[in-house]
């Protein structure tokens, strides 16, 4: 059974649970800058190279993808959300891409396939695609409304760099997420189907809009709707909301696609809204409270956390439902 099977399988029999942040989990772990550059003598400073921890401290990564499962995630992502030749540009290490990704994808493939062993329960491995700092859909440039930073096909190729490796280390999906660009999410589109026609086989997607505002759309000024029909063709195995608010403000949203999706619909809200210091402090038994509506109404088959989520969180959203 392929791994688009099982998902679909399991979610018949009950609302499944994905992973939360690992920002949030990184950053309480007060790194040093040795940490995370490691001995890998690059110019720039790491610091804040999440993702480059897959290769200097591939321990706190295990650890923090371990916890989430404990938790009772059976979705886990890849801390690859920003492990592209763009976002890494900004650290010197472009070079690393292939690296990273397919390290990070055998640190949770090694994981999931532990838990599985243990308990009989499928767990899957969603190689995480952030959306890079680029947009196709608007200019940089107040002056200039046609200029573009980067083309189509260059973003296409830096997509296909990571899922290629991101499938190599042992992913079973690839999650396109915190998608504020239409235009953006159909270059990772593109780059996934490439990636299928070399491989001769299928590389299911799961894709995950995020809204600028409450009014329901996101910076390329897609509704959810017009999102939702704008990627159908690609056959995602998900298709959902992440990020953005917190599950309270979320929830419309999440409603409106329920209705029109007819694939497997995942949701992970944020912790809340911050605070004035840029903290989440929602509890975790209300974010929990909040998706068992969710769940109960039959809106979503895959829940989780973004940014501010932590495993006590994925933890009350599982006991919830």
């Amino acid at each position: 059974m392929s791994p688009r099977e099982k998902l679909q399988a399991e979610a018949k029999n009950r609302v499944l649970i994905s992973d939360g942040a690992f920002g949030t989990q990184i950053q309480n772990r007060k790194l040093t800058e040795q940490d995370y550059a490691g001995d890998l003598g690059l110019k720039a400073d790491q610091k804040g190279n999440n993702d480059i921890l897959a290769l200097t401290r591939p321990d706190v990564i295990e650890d923090i993808t371990r916890a989430y499962l404990d938790a009772g995630s059976d979705v886990i992502a890849t801390n690859t959300f920003s492990a592209n030749v763009i976002s890494q540009a900004d650290y010197a290490a472009e070079s690393l891409v292939r690296d990273i990704n397919v390290e990070s994808g055998k640190i949770a493939r090694k994981l999931a396939d532990e838990f599985e062993e243990k308990d009989g329960r499928p767990r899957f491995v969603a190689g995480a695609i952030g959306p890079t700092n680029k947009t196709l859909s608007l200019s940089p440039d107040v002056e200039d409304p046609g200029f573009r930073e980067i083309t189509f096909d260059y973003l296409t190729s830096v997509y296909h760099e990571q899922a290629a490796a991101l499938i190599e280390g042992g992913c079973d999906f690839i999650l396109i997420e915190t998608i504020f660009d239409t235009l953006n999410a159909k270059a990772g589109i593109m780059a996934v189907k490439q990636l299928e026609q070399e491989l001769g086989r299928d590389v299911p997607i799961m894709v995950s809009m995020t809204l600028t505002d409450l009014s329901g759309r996101n910076l390329s000024g897609h509704t959810v709707e017009a999102f939702w029909y704008a990627v159908r063709h690609a056959n995602p195995a998900t298709i959902g909301l992440n990020c953005s608010f917190g599950a309270d403000q979320l929830r419309p949203h999440v409603q409106l696609l329920s209705k029109l999706a007819d694939t497997l619909l995942m949701a992970y809200p944020n912790a809340g809204l911050p605070n004035e210091l840029g903290e989440y402090d929602e509890l975790p038994e209300t974010t929990a409270a909040l998706v068992k509506e969710w769940a109960d109404n039959g809106r979503v088959n895959i829940i989780g956390g973004c940014c501010g989520s932590t495993p006590e969180h994925i933890a009350a959203m599982a006991d919830a439902v």
